[in-house]
């Protein structure tokens, strides 16, 4: 990935977090210049630095990054957690609670993820609620965390039968989004990945989504010239958003497009056999087909249907679990998603390339008879 971004994202406590994006962030972070660059070595020097990661993570990408953080650590911690989504739960959480406390965690520790987005939300939380909150730096090892889950200090665990309901905003010190990274991402990753750089190209940048559309076989295989654009102007255009509303009290809530039926799908499934991402492909059709009910032009749903047509998502029909999505089981789903009001459920639905708006007032009963058609055909 040639193409390189730095970003600072203020936030509402502590100093602003610094996102470095491209080839070599790691070392421009670790290295000697001002600014966001070479701001990480500092932070790490004369502390105990506690790096939490995932087994099939640190096989990969754990022997160069310990060996780059323990050059400027004065001791480094690592502890590892379950590989996917089954790791975001209270127990996982109370038990590194524990580890840090017994390897004599302080509140000037520091902690960094290595790994996905879930490592990200779980760490994350970790490190906001662990003795009132610690700093932390944030190394997104996914396509997916490096364009959407490790921008904007959400964090977040798991509860039965519903994703992220525990959780709070805590930014990181900085975001390192290192392109060495995604060397060794399987291909599937990078597919589910690409859905939320379309939610985000769908309301607030029309021209990445024709980057995305024209780029996308190069994408898939996981070119560096055509992925280094994409993770750019994704991150960066969410950047913007929660520069302007960093604790989603109105304009951010756009980045939720799709996500109600996602939540919904995964929370179902047992979080099993669907990637997020995928997920997030299924719950934008669903939400496209909601908005051109309500005026959103069908040649921009159909837009969007053929791209996503072109992920090759796994069938709805066909998965492990594949009855548990039925309407009813759904409905239930969603209105435990944190998202849910007391009023009901609110829908993000775009008007137009490049606009959206949300939606209070879709009947339940609309709702589920549209969910039986989309179950039906889904694309």
């Amino acid at each position: 990935m040639t193409e390189t971004l730095t970003l600072t994202l203020p936030t509402l406590v502590g100093p602003p977090t610094s996102i470095l994006v491209g080839a070599g962030a790691l070392e421009r972070a670790l290295g000697s210049g001002h600014g966001p660059e070479g701001q990480l070595a500092p932070w790490l020097a004369g502390r105990t630095v506690f790096l939490i990661t995932s087994p099939t993570v640190r096989r990969f990408q754990g022997t160069w990054v310990e060996r780059a953080l323990s050059r400027h650590a004065a001791r480094l911690v690592v502890l590892e957690v379950p590989d996917g989504e089954a790791a975001k739960n209270l127990v996982t959480a109370g038990k590194l609670w524990q580890a840090l406390l017994d390897a004599g965690g302080k509140r000037d520790s520091r902690l960094v993820t290595l790994g996905g987005g879930t490592v990200g939300d779980l760490g994350g939380f970790v490190a906001g609620c662990f003795l009132r909150g610690i700093e932390y730096v944030q190394m997104p090892t996914t396509l997916l965390a490096q364009v959407d889950a490790a921008v904007g200090g959400k964090t977040g665990i798991d509860m039965p039968g519903t994703k992220n309901s525990v959780g709070l905003f805590h930014h990181p010190a900085m975001v390192v989004s290192d392109a060495a990274f995604l060397a060794t991402l399987p291909g599937e990753e990078l597919k589910a990945a690409l859905a939320e750089v379309v939610k985000v190209a769908i309301v607030l940048d029309p021209p990445l989504l024709e980057r995305v559309e024209r780029d996308l076989d190069a994408l898939l295989e996981g070119d560096p010239v055509a992925l280094g654009p994409v993770v750019t102007a994704a991150a960066g255009a969410k950047v913007a958003v929660v520069q302007r509303d960093p604790t989603e009290q109105g304009e951010r809530r756009v980045l939720n497009l799709g996500h109600t039926l996602a939540h919904a799908l995964e929370a179902c499934l047992g979080y099993e056999g669907l990637r997020h991402g995928e997920a997030v492909a299924y719950g934008l059709l669903f939400c496209l087909r909601l908005a051109v009910a309500r005026g959103l032009d069908p040649q921009v749903a159909e837009r969007v249907r053929r791209l996503l047509a072109r992920f090759d998502l796994p069938s709805l029909q066909t998965l492990p679990g594949a009855e548990k999505l039925h309407p009813e089981a759904l409905l239930a789903a969603m209105a435990r998603d944190k998202k849910a009001r007391q009023t009901g459920l609110v829908w993000v639905l775009p008007t137009a390339l490049g606009a959206w708006r949300p939606v209070d007032d879709i009947p339940m009963e609309a709702v589920r008879r549209e969910l039986v058609r989309f179950l039906a055909q889904p694309l």
